[in-house]
Formats: C-alpha cells, sequence, structure tokens
C-alpha cells in the first residue's frame, strides 16, 4: 500500500509550503515587502492617487494574505503534531504519567474539561502542601546531580 506522504501533489505541497515558510520569515523578505511599499508610495503622486494606484497594492496584498494562511496554516499543523507526538513520547515514556493523556488533543472539549478540572483540583492540593513559590522540580534536579556528583566521586576512589 502507498503511504499518504508518497502522493506526488501532497510531497510538492509540503516541500513548496517549507520553502515558502523559511523564505518568507527571513529578514530579507520583509526588505522586499518594505521596498514594494516604498516604491508604491513613491509612485502615488505620479499617478495622481488614483483608485487604480489604491487598487494595485490592495489587490496585490490581499492575494498574498489569502494564500499565506494555507501555507502558514500547513506549517502550524506539521509543528503542532511534531510537539504532540514529542510530547506523547514523554508520557508514553514516563512511569508516573498518565497515559490517558497521550492524545489528549483528540478529546472532545467535553472531556478536555473534564481533565483540567481534575488538574486544577492535583494544584489545589499541591498548593496546600508546598508553597507555590519553591520549583519542585528544580529542587530534585538539584538533588539528582548532587547525587550523580557523589556517584561519580565513589566510582572514581573505586578505580584509584
Amino acid at each position: 500500500m502507498k503511504a499518504l506522504s508518497d502522493h506526488p501533489s501532497k510531497n510538492f505541497f509540503e516541500k513548496m509550503a517549507s520553502k515558502v515558510v523559511a523564505a518568507t520569515g527571513s529578514p530579507w523578505a520583509f526588505f522586499v515587502a518594505l521596498g514594494v511599499i516604498i516604491v508604491w508610495a513613491i509612485t502615488g503622486p505620479l499617478f495622481h492617487y488614483s483608485d487604480t494606484w489604491q487598487l494595485v497594492i490592495n489587490t496585490g496584498t490581499t492575494i498574498i494574505t489569502f494564500l499565506m494562511v494555507f501555507i502558514i496554516q500547513k506549517s502550524q499543523n506539521k509543528d503542532s503534531k511534531s510537539v504532540q507526538l514529542k510530547l506523547n513520547e514523554l508520557i508514553a515514556a514516563n512511569k508516573s504519567a498518565s497515559n490517558r493523556l497521550i492524545d489528549v488533543e483528540d478529546l472532545s472539549e467535553e472531556e478536555l474539561d473534564i481533565l483540567h478540572k481534575y488538574y486544577c483540583i492535583m494544584v489545589d492540593e499541591t498548593k496546600k502542601r508546598v508553597s507555590m513559590m519553591e520549583s519542585h522540580s528544580v529542587e530534585e534536579a538539584i538533588g539528582d546531580a548532587l547525587s550523580k556528583h557523589e556517584e561519580d566521586l565513589l566510582t572514581r576512589k573505586k578505580k584509584k
């Protein structure tokens, strides 16, 4: 069975979208656009600021904006999917993390609200036990680093 990504038009659009996003997100693209606006503004007196003169910039910017909406959405969809996959991998790899959060983005709004309420309860319980001004993860990281350092020292002593 042929993979969906093997379809020539999909490959073309994905490659083209990536190149357009990279190009339009660059400084030179901004300066080209700025240059077009400056040239358009300078030519205003030559065309007596006519309706056609205004229509040129309005039509050009509208067409570019219309096309860019699809390119940007494609890029955001891909980025979002890759971030979700990375998060799913972290959840799946962590024994203490709830596997029900894998693909949580596919849940209904009502299901997300239920999970949100659950985590709000967890935050409230945590606030009762721990000051929210302290970072548990930083403290834990420091403890882990010290333990690792102590293990390294023991290993060096054993080698001597």
